[in-house]
């Protein structure tokens, strides 16, 4: 599921994740694999943020937000590649 949210500011790519949970591992692989660089947020150490992305409308993990201003929850990894390989949009006002 990919959405825009106001959060989605950021210039880098943020994962934010578990270590234990499976889903995370499989989206931290194809982004090494396809040597991106990002930014990981364990919110297993940081209960809090996982209770606001929650808060937000996003209760599963991993959330992916894109430097383009996309929010992906639990994506596939097509949807993962997807997302990486559209290109940036611009907002219109």
């Amino acid at each position: 599921m990919t959405v825009t949210h106001p959060i989605a500011n950021s210039a880098t790519l943020i994962v934010y994740g578990a270590d234990w949970c499976p889903d995370c591992r499989r989206s931290k692989r194809l982004l090494a694999e396809r040597e991106i660089r990002y930014t990981w947020v364990d919110v297993a150490a940081q209960p809090e943020i996982r209770a606001e992305l929650a808060a937000n409308g996003y209760p599963a993990i991993p959330v992916i937000v894109l430097p383009a201003g996309g929010i992906l929850m639990e994506p596939s990894d097509d949807e993962l590649n997807a997302a990486l390989d559209a290109p940036p949009t611009v907002a219109t006002v």
